[in-house]
Order: structure tokens, then sequence, then C-alpha cells
């Protein structure tokens, strides 16, 4: 915990100072505090591992859209879901952690069977346009397609809130498991951060001892 206080106090001095870039922009100090806040979750007992995916979920949800839709019997991405897909594409790569799924959906409109594989079309779809953001294909899941099996509006009729995808968190990173967050993760990631040095995937981190 001293580690861990330590590092608060110097991100605090940090923000004070002037630090932090412009809102909404995603910088190694981001994804410091996130490390810094993954460990004092774990450490502190609050519910372990389980607990602190259901938290990045939480707030993945409450921070960036996390649902895009398309036009009717389409998996063309427009514009507004073209802007959607590179939010999430900061927070995942800024996240590096966990790792997410992309779920396709469809309206009520046509067979069953037919839905299922358009459904699994549009994940496809945004899970490639997130690869082509910098989001590493090991990090998204494999693509799931709930069809029509979960409309947002029921109806029988064409409607654009049900053909959707939504992204969400799925678990952790591949070489990530919860049992890896203590004091000396967070103090090699810091350490990083503080030598302007690129963040290494938390997998890959060698600690000594």
């Amino acid at each position: 915990m001293k580690v861990l206080n330590k590092i608060a106090a110097i991100t605090a001095t940090f923000a004070l100072a002037g630090c932090l870039e412009t809102a909404g922009t995603l910088t190694n100090q981001d994804t410091f505090a996130a490390a810094t806040e993954q460990n004092t979750l774990i450490q502190t007992g609050q519910g372990g591992s389980a607990a602190y995916l259901q938290h990045l979920s939480a707030r993945f949800r409450a921070e960036v859209p996390t649902m895009i839709n398309f036009d009717f019997n389409s998996t063309v991405l427009d514009g507004e879901a073209q802007r959607v897909l590179r939010l999430q594409a900061e927070w995942i790569i800024a996240t590096p952690t966990v790792k997410f799924r992309v779920y396709g959906h469809t309206d009520k409109v046509g067979g069953n069977s037919f839905n299922q594989r358009l459904g699994l079309r549009r994940a496809r779809v945004a899970v490639n346009y997130l690869v082509a953001q910098g989001v590493p294909r090991n990090r998204l899941e494999a693509y799931t397609s709930l069809g029509e099996t979960q409309p947002l509006v029921n109806t029988e009729d064409r409607e654009r809130l049900n053909r959707r995808t939504i992204t969400d968190v799925v678990g952790f990173a591949p070489g990530v498991s919860g049992t890896d967050f203590d004091g000396k993760r967070a103090t090699v990631i810091y350490g990083n951060y503080y030598n302007n040095d690129p963040i290494v995937m938390p997998g890959s981190i060698e600690v000594p001892g």
C-alpha cells in the first residue's frame, strides 16, 4: 500500500501541475491512472478480479458509446458508426488488461437463420474496423451473433435500434489474469510513463524477483 499511496500522490501532483492533456485525448497518464485504479481495487479486497472486470465494463459503458446501428439488411458502417468505433478503439487501446466481445444483432424482419448470419457479418465488420484503428485482434474475442433474439424494441417491423452491434468487456487480455495486479505491476507501468517509454502490454511485463 505504501507503493500505491506514493504513486497516487505523484499522480495528483502531476494533475495539479496542469500536466493533463486536452479532455477526450487518451495518454500514457490515462493508462497509468487505470493501472493504479486496478491495483487499488484488487488490493483493497473489493471483490477481486471479477469485481474489477465488472467495474471496467461499467466504466466502458459510461464513458464510451457501446452501440452502433445499421441500415436495413446492411453491414455498411456509416459516418456515425465509424466515429463511435474510433472512440471505442481509443478506450480499448488505453485499457490493455482486458479483452472485448462484439455482439451482432438484427431486427425481426426475415428468417432466423438469415438474421443469425447477418448479425455475425455486422459483428465482423465492427471488429475489423476496430483492428484497423490499432486494437490488437487477440483482444477482441470471437464476435458473436445474437440475430433477432434480443430486440431493443419489440416489433416485427423494421427497426433501426434493433439493427446494431454492442461492444463490451468479456475477460482479461491474453497473458493477463486477476492475480497479476499488485504493486510491482503498477510500479513498472509508472516507470514506463515517467520515462516517456511506450506502455508495455501487462501480459508481457517482466517483474524481477
